[in-house]
């Protein structure tokens, strides 16, 4: 069931929001080869916990980590750990939630790791580009379809692939909520977008095949290809004056 939110609730995801989108920019702003990914999830820990919220990830059926950090050709999911150390040339997907006053916030964003390649340049990007094209339809009357066709649209244009196994989705007092938000979908259909909603929408772009596959610790999600995948997120309120990205702090 959809759940529409009242001008205090988004107030107050407006905070969760904050606090999410700036405990992204500070694990960001941190990413340069030779540190850990464990490194990053204690930075994001801490800005959380002195913010007065909870990561909303730690524990989350059962995960161990305040933040999924994902190397390469990982799609999401990746659990920090002290043993992953970032290289120079790698691309890490960093996906945050904080969950404040009874509701969260959730983003996620690609970074380099010193020099990457023009190719994985060229993914984050398009991953980023995908994003907007897909704000730019989430509006009252129009359709959850619009939102994926958006995405996938342009994806395509770029010559990448949308993962259809994994999707964004309805975010509030639970971290995942009604409705699903899919990066595919026929422009038209779907669940209808009304004024109040608040979405996760969250391209995960592949350079290959949409194919993937998660490892037998449960949780990281990798392209079966082993081509690098690029993650784009933030926590959405629509509203008929346009869409507010909680999340998004700079």
């Amino acid at each position: 069931m959809i759940q529409i939110k009242n001008a205090a609730q988004i107030a107050i995801m407006k905070e969760a929001g904050r606090i999410t989108g700036e405990a992204l920019c500070l694990a960001g702003e941190a990413v340069k080869a030779g540190i850990s990914t464990k490194h990053l999830d204690d930075i994001i820990y801490n800005h959380i916990v002195k913010s007065g919220a909870k990561p909303s990830f730690l524990g989350y059926g059962g995960f161990p980590g305040s933040a999924c950090i994902s190397i390469n050709d990982e799609v999401i999911h990746g659990i920090p750990s002290k043993k992953r150390i970032l290289q120079d040339g790698d691309i890490v997907k960093i996906d945050v939630g904080a969950f404040y006053k009874g509701f969260h916030g959730d983003s996620a964003n690609t970074f380099a790791v010193g020099n990457i390649s023009d190719e994985a340049k060229r993914l984050i990007e398009a991953t980023k580009t995908s994003f907007e094209k897909a704000i730019e339809v989430a509006m009252p009357g129009n359709r959850i379809g619009d939102i994926g066709n958006a995405v996938e649209s342009y994806v395509k244009e770029c010559g990448y692939s949308v993962v259809r196994q994994f999707v964004g989705h309805g975010i509030g007092k639970e971290l995942h909520e009604d409705p699903s938000v899919p990066n595919y979908g026929t422009k038209g259909h779907g669940v209808k977008l009304y004024k109040g909603m608040a979405i996760a929408i969250e391209p995960m772009v592949n350079m290959g095949t949409a194919e993937v596959y998660v490892l037998p610790d449960g949780w990281t999600v990798k392209t079966k290809d082993g081509k690098l995948s690029a993650h784009y997120e933030h926590t959405n309120i629509l509203t008929d004056d346009g869409v507010i990205c909680t999340t998004r702090v700079n």
